[in-house]
């Protein structure tokens, strides 16, 4: 062996000393080696996206962060949450709506941070006033990031879309679905797109009313700007009024946030937050029990009908309307229903089922309250279920009411109340929920609580269990309500078990 191959081998070894190799072990067929040979740990990096509350001047809004005490998370952790803006103003997009903008210094964004987030357990919480406020990006790290979740809150006292409306400030990627939207007369829907990226992205953004594809204007090729947010007015991207519409956003290149600001004339306004993927049975949970109007909207991506199963899980077990037992949805078009006062005063869930063989769809509703000038109303798309562990932020006391409901059998669910964002310690209580039945629950108290409130809802055993949160105006010059879904928060990612091997060194 020459001098050569001998200092080669040498450097190899050193290397492998210091970085070490590392392979992945193929699991065995045996249950133990295949629970060994992945493990679930804490995500190390979250990022978040807030879309720019409200163009009213007598918005107020507010912000909450909060993540969940997570065991094995990194013990040390950073979070922030700052304005999006356009790092270059010579940055231009080809948009239906408009890009907000902020002073610069030296060719750089002066940024100020709405909020700080705190220590895990703890929420932390920030506020803005009238309609200049500009979307957010938030990133946490460390003990910070697993299962971390920002709720935007806004109360506008009058005008169009009046009352409360509620976002959970989401991930940015590269689809979403919104069926439920509107360019109908009485409706100004804009979605917001949000780019937390050091480069542009590119959107299309499709309608699809009930009779197929709409006719849009500058739909295509959408550019959003490095760190900016451009609100699309729909209207402005089609001449044809629809009151049922599904939004498909398809991100060509790059990643955005996005989400569906629906402001009526008459009732009010609130977010649409995106539905969950398309799947053949679908759950959308905790409608409440005082609606006075639920209106469905479905659509199935591509060219196969879906003919859907329409249940309402109640407190007592799974019934079908009177009149609406099923939904037919052709391929490519969306399908609405009107289901009135669904639930008749009692906690309800819709449950989608196929009737025969299972094609993809995406659902929603809207659901409207109260009575005459004082109606809001809100929407809540299908979503995922609670999965592990998720997290909802901003409680309010006397003010919340959590909805569980679990479609397929019995289940169990602990759910936690935070400390406030001003102080007070925490509270759990679990639940046992019957097959088929939604629960209405107000969260367990936090003991002396002052501020805000997180809650946190841990599958305990048994079947799926889908979760949303109602949450009420405490102003009472401003009626209004919000409703968000608490999927699984993804604090944990399944991580492959690896080991060191030497003998790549003789491959």
């Amino acid at each position: 062996m020459n001098r050569t191959t001998l200092s080669l081998i040498a450097g190899v070894a050193a290397l492998a000393a210091v970085t070490g190799f590392a392979t992945l072990d193929a699991p065995d067929t045996s249950g133990a080696d295949t629970a060994r040979a992945a493990a679930q740990l804490p995500v190390e990096r979250t990022g978040l996206v807030c879309p720019a509350p409200s163009t009213s001047d007598l918005a107020e809004t507010a912000y909450t962060s909060f993540t969940p005490v997570t065991k094995g998370a990194a013990g040390k952790g950073t979070g922030h949450l700052t304005a999006a803006t356009e790092e270059s103003t010579g940055a231009t997009g080809k948009t239906g709506g408009k890009t907000g903008k902020s002073k610069e210094k030296g060719g750089k964004t002066a940024a100020k941070p709405v909020l700080a987030p705190k220590a895990p357990g703890t929420p932390a919480t920030g506020s803005t006033s009238g309609g200049t406020t500009p979307a957010y990006l938030g990133t946490a790290e460390g003990s910070y990031a697993p299962g971390w979740t920002v709720q935007q809150t806004t109360e506008v006292a009058a005008g169009t879309g009046r009352g409360l409306l509620g976002v959970n400030c989401t991930a940015p990627d590269t689809e979403f679905w919104f069926p439920g939207a509107s360019t109908a007369a009485d409706r100004t829907d804009y979605v917001h797109l949000t780019n937390p990226d050091d480069s542009a992205a590119v959107v299309d953004i499709e309608l699809y009313g009930p009779d197929g594809a709409l006719q849009t204007t500058v739909g295509e090729g959408i550019t959003v700007p490095p760190h900016a947010s451009d609100p699309v007015l729909l209207s402005t991207l089609t001449a044809e009024k629809q009151d049922a519409v599904t939004v498909h956003v398809n991100v060509r290149s790059g990643r955005v946030g996005a989400a569906v600001q629906a402001l009526d004339d008459k009732l009010g306004g609130d977010w649409l937050a995106s539905a969950g993927d398309p799947a053949g049975s679908l759950v959308i949970p905790g409608i409440p029990k005082d609606a006075v109007s639920v209106r469905l909207v479905a659509f199935a991506p591509g060219h196969a009908d879906a003919d859907l199963k329409v249940q309402l899980a109640s407190s007592t077990g799974l019934i079908t309307p009177a009149g609406h037992e099923t939904l037919h949805v052709k391929g490519g078009m969306s399908a609405s229903v009107d289901l009135g006062d669904v639930t008749r005063g009692e906690a309800g869930s819709l449950v989608l089922t196929p009737t025969d063989d299972a094609v993809p769809v995406v659902a929603a509703v809207r659901v409207v309250r109260g009575k005459g000038d004082d109606q809001e109303s809100a929407f809540i798309p299908a979503t995922a279920a609670v999965g592990a562990r998720a997290s909802v932020a901003d409680n309010r006391a006397k003010a919340a009411t959590l909805s569980l409901t679990a479609p397929t059998g019995t289940a169990q669910v602990k759910v936690t109340s935070s400390a406030g964002s001003e102080g007070g310690a925490t509270a759990s209580q679990t639940y046992t929920l019957k097959p088929g039945t939604t629960q209405d629950v107000v969260p367990p108290a936090p003991q002396g609580l002052k501020g805000t409130y997180a809650i946190t809802v841990e599958h305990v055993s048994g079947a799926p269990v889908y979760a949303s949160r109602t949450l009420l105006s405490t102003d009472k010059d401003t009626p209004g309500f919000t409703i968000q879904t608490l999927p699984d928060d993804r604090g944990t990612v399944s991580v492959p078990e690896a080991d060191e091997d030497l003998d790549v060194l003789q491959r």
